[in-house]
């Protein structure tokens, strides 16, 4: 594996944008993780400069320790994984480039696909032109597979989904407005596809499980807003009871930081977030506030089994720090790709992998019940962890866990999905 050295970035500059541009003068060539000759190459295209630069850095680890254990056992019959990485600088357009480069280029035969929402779905239709395997690994808008309008035969989604969160999210949350009269609401999301699709389905389940719920503003800052001032002082002129946000990376890092300036956490606004219990997410913010909720992105104790905690510390040993959502997500990916061509006999070809990965299922080691499932009908993942809970502050990380109910939530989802005409 090549040296990553070269790679290397402080994961707090990463976060915030400080010396964003540092990044570019790597980013003329494809970043390849070197293997031998008669290789199987894998092409990556993900964010790897700029303020959200931690989704791309943490899934490019994820991926080098999963290929460096899949070579280092021997590889597919002695056949090597080599993967490529693009940096797509956060753009759809930059995305769908490097992806037909990726192949039509650099030779290679799967796309793990570890863009965001936006990045996403340009990638969803280069594959379907191509034709090759295609994972995605950091996409969490519901309709990427969840509607069969977009759905490509020979792409998946190996991430958590909107849908399966907000159920969760919903319930967990109506428990906490009902015994604690927490009735009105307020939303603070970024204005694109993945923060208005995750933030509607969350307050559509909190408001199904508590009816006495009211959403009573909500705020849509752009993506990679650079100043939160406005939209917290709008906060606090209204009041609520508590707020919910989709904000990710270095924008949640930078909301929480101003929120703290303000004393927004001070007063009597609860906190929900879909994002913010990402290790390095919470290791970024200066002071982390007590009691704020979340949603489970990763945590080493959670499962508290032998495999997770192993697993976190042999990432840390290479990332220098504990995964990310985006972390687990991709290692899996490449754990369903790795499983399919042994099946497939090595035989790359895309409708030959994806017949293998329909309702395939995995052990890994940080689901729940040892296991998650690729579901064949409309190729996305279930049975990872659904789980929300508590930040505590010193040392800063997550407490309280309450695991959601998978049977809950793919009742809720099939309703949903009938509703939205995708049944």
């Amino acid at each position: 594996m090549t040296d990553r050295t070269q790679w290397a970035t402080d994961r707090r500059g990463v976060l915030k944008g400080i010396g964003a541009v540092g990044a570019t003068a790597l980013i003329g060539a494809p970043y390849v993780a070197r293997a031998q000759a008669n290789t199987i190459r894998i092409g990556v295209p993900t964010i790897l400069s700029g303020r959200v630069a931690i989704l791309g850095e943490s899934s490019r680890a994820a991926l080098e320790m999963a290929a460096a254990e899949f070579n280092g056992a021997g590889g597919l019959d002695g056949r090597e994984v080599e993967m490529v990485f693009r940096d797509t600088k956060a753009s759809p357009d930059e995305a769908a480039r490097v992806t037909r480069e990726l192949v039509n280029s650099d030779d290679c035969q799967i796309i793990i696909d570890a863009e965001a929402s936006t990045g996403a779905f340009a990638v969803q239709e280069v594959v379907r032109q191509l034709g090759v395997l295609c994972i995605h690994t950091n996409s969490e808008t519901s309709a990427l597979t969840a509607d069969p309008a977009i759905r490509s035969e020979t792409a998946f989604r190996c991430a958590r989904q909107g849908i399966h969160d907000a159920v969760a999210g919903g319930l967990y949350a109506s428990e906490i407005s009902k015994a604690e009269d927490k009735r009105r609401w307020m939303s603070a999301s970024p204005d694109y596809a993945y923060g208005r699709d995750n933030t509607a389905q969350f307050m559509e389940y909190l408001q199904l499980y508590d009816d006495q719920v009211e959403v009573i503003d909500q705020a849509w800052p752009k993506l990679f807003e650079p100043d939160y001032t406005t939209y917290v002082t709008r906060i606090l002129q209204q009041k609520p009871d508590a707020l919910y946000s989709a904000l990710w990376g270095g924008d949640l890092v930078a909301f929480v930081e101003q929120s703290n300036l303000y004393g927004l956490f001070n007063g009597n606004t609860s906190f929900f977030s879909g994002s913010l219990a990402d290790p390095p997410i919470l290791s970024a913010i200066n002071q982390v506030p007590a009691g704020l909720h979340s949603v489970f992105r990763y945590d080493p104790q959670y499962p508290d089994t032998e495999a997770n905690k192993t697993f976190a510390e042999t990432y840390k040993e290479d990332a220098g720090y504990y995964p990310t959502n985006w972390a687990w997500q991709t290692y899996t990916a490449f754990k369903f790709v790795t499983e399919a061509l042994r099946r497939a006999g090595g035989d790359a070809d895309g409708m030959a992998l994806a017949s293998e990965i329909k309702g395939m299922e995995i052990d890994v080691p940080f689901a729940t019940n040892g296991k998650v499932q690729m579901r064949a009908d409309d190729h996305t993942l279930i049975n990872y962890p659904v789980a929300w809970g508590t930040t505590k502050s010193d040392p800063a990380g997550m407490t309280n866990w309450v695991a959601g109910d998978w049977s809950e939530i793919l009742a809720q989802e099939k309703e949903w999905k009938q509703r939205q005409g995708y049944l």
